[in-house]
């Protein structure tokens, strides 16, 4: 069975009317194109501050470390000095 071909509808539009749907199609397809561009940007970005805070991370550690280092070499230092102090007026009475 065949169906019928239907003749082409005459459009009612006018060339104006087309020419400013051409116009708003081609601006929605730029902005469809610019989204991935954008998204890409913006997770380029995430990216970098992620970087950065894992730089900040590393740095915190590294000052806990020192930070933990110098307090145990200054509590030695204070123990050694407190004793050598003691003995010195036990000796001296």
């Amino acid at each position: 069975m065949k169906t019928p071909s239907k003749e082409p509808e005459s459009s009612s539009m006018t060339h104006e009317e087309e020419e400013e749907m051409l116009h708003d199609i081609s601006k929605l397809q730029e902005q469809v194109q610019q989204m991935p561009r954008s998204q890409k940007l913006t997770e380029a970005k995430i990216n970098g501050v992620e970087a950065k805070m894992n730089g900040m991370e590393a740095k915190m550690d590294n000052l806990k470390i020192d930070l933990n280092t110098n307090l145990k070499t200054g509590m030695a230092d204070l123990k050694t000095d407190l004793t050598n102090f003691l003995q010195e007026i036990l000796i001296n009475g």
